[in-house]
C-alpha cells in the first residue's frame, strides 16, 4: 500500500510526525554559525526559482550562516560559490532550498542540516541481528526504534514499508524496539515481536501487532501469534525468557545512548532524520544521488 492510499487518520499523524513531534520527544540545540564573510544572494548551482522574495531572504540568511559540511569555517554559500572541494555543499545549499520551500522555520532548518551535515552527528548504529526489510546490500539504510503501542509509529509503519517500494534494492530498513514506559503494552508487544523473529517471523508479527495496537493485551498478543502460524509452545517459552527480554532492553539501552526521547526516531545512513514522513522520500532521493 503505497502512502498516498493511507486513510485519513494516518495521514494526519504523519503530518504531525515532523521535527520533533512524536510519542515523547524534545528538541535539540540548533548548530554554531561560521565566521563572518561577504553575503551571498545567490548560486549558480542551486535553482531558487520556486521560492517567493521572502523564501529568498530566508534561504540566503540561511546558507550564509550554515557552515560548510567538511568542517572548515567557511559558510555553505561561500563554500559553493568558491567551489571548493567539498561535495556536500551543493547537496546542503539545495536541501536548505527544499526545506524552506516546504515551510519549514529557520530553526527547525537548522536543525535538518546540523543532523545531516556536521561530521560530529553521524552515529554508528549496531544493527546485528536486527530484523530487515528490503535489499541487505542497499545503498541507503533506515533505522528505526518505535514503540508498538504508539500512534505515532503505528502511522508510520504502513508509510515506511511503501517507501520500500517506492527504491526496491536501494534503501532497507532495520527495526529496533524501543517501548516506552508509558504504554504498559509496549513492552510485552516487543517481547512477542522478538519471540516470532526466533521462527522468522518477525515482520508478520510485527505488522499485526501495529494493526491492532489500541488492543494489545496479553490474551490478543497470543491469538495475534496463532494466527501467523507460529509453535506456541515454543513462542510461550521465548516470550518468558531472559534473552528475549535482554534483546530489547540491549535496543533500547542502544537507544538511549544514540539520545532518543521519543518514538518512531527514524536514522537514515546513521544520521537522525528530522524531517516529516511525506518528505522522507525526497530525503532518500537525495540521499540515494549523492
Amino acid at each position: 500500500m503505497r502512502s498516498s492510499s493511507l486513510p485519513f487518520v494516518l495521514l494526519a499523524l504523519l503530518g504531525m510526525f515532523s521535527l520533533g513531534a512524536s510519542c515523547n520527544s524534545k528538541q535539540d540545540p540548533g548548530p554554531s554559525q561560521p565566521a563572518a564573510s561577504s553575503r551571498i544572494e545567490k548560486l549558480e548551482q542551486v535553482d531558487t526559482s520556486s521560492l517567493t522574495e521572502s523564501e529568498r531572504k530566508v534561504w540566503a540568511d540561511l546558507v550564509n550562516t550554515l557552515l560548510s559540511p567538511c568542517g572548515e569555517p567557511v559558510s555553505v554559500a561561500q563554500c559553493v560559490a568558491e567551489k571548493r572541494a567539498c561535495s556536500a555543499c551543493v547537496p546542503g545549499a539545495r536541501y536548505a532550498a527544499r526545506l524552506v520551500t516546504e515551510g519549514f522555520e529557520k530553526a527547525e532548518i537548522e536543525e535538518s542540516f546540523s543532523a545531516r551535515y556536521d561530521p560530529k552527528k553521524k552515529m554508528t548504529i549496531d544493527t546485528g541481528d536486527a530484523p530487515m526489510r528490503g535489499a541487505p546490500m542497499a545503498k541507503v539504510t533506515i533505522v528505526e526504534f518505535s514503540d508498538f503501542e504508539c500512534p505515532y509509529c503505528g502511522a508510520a509503519h504502513p508509510a515506511l514499508s511503501a517507501l520500500l517500494g517506492d527504491f526496491p534494492g536501494q534503501v532497507n530498513l532495520v527495526f529496533k524496539n524501543f517501548p516506552l514506559e508509558g504504554h504498559k503494552n509496549s513492552m510485552p508487544a516487543a517481547r512477542a515481536a522478538v519471540a516470532a523473529q526466533r521462527q522468522g517471523k518477525f515482520w508478520e508479527m510485527a505488522d499485526r501487532l501495529f494493526e491492532h495496537q489500541r488492543e494489545l493485551s496479553a490474551e490478543k498478543i497470543r491469538e495475534l501469534a496463532q494466527g501467523i502460524g507460529l509453535d506456541m509452545t515454543q513462542f510461550d517459552a521465548d516470550v518468558a525468557s531472559p534473552a528475549v527480554q535482554q534483546r530489547v532492553d540491549s535496543d533500547k539501552k542502544q537507544g538511549t545512548g544514540l539520545g532518543i526521547q521519543g518514538t518512531p526516531s527514524l536514522f537514515v545512513n546513521g544520521r537522525a532524520y528530522k524531517g516529516s514522513m511525506q518528505s522522507l522520500g525526497k530525503y532518500l532521493k537525495e540521499e540515494l544521488g549523492r
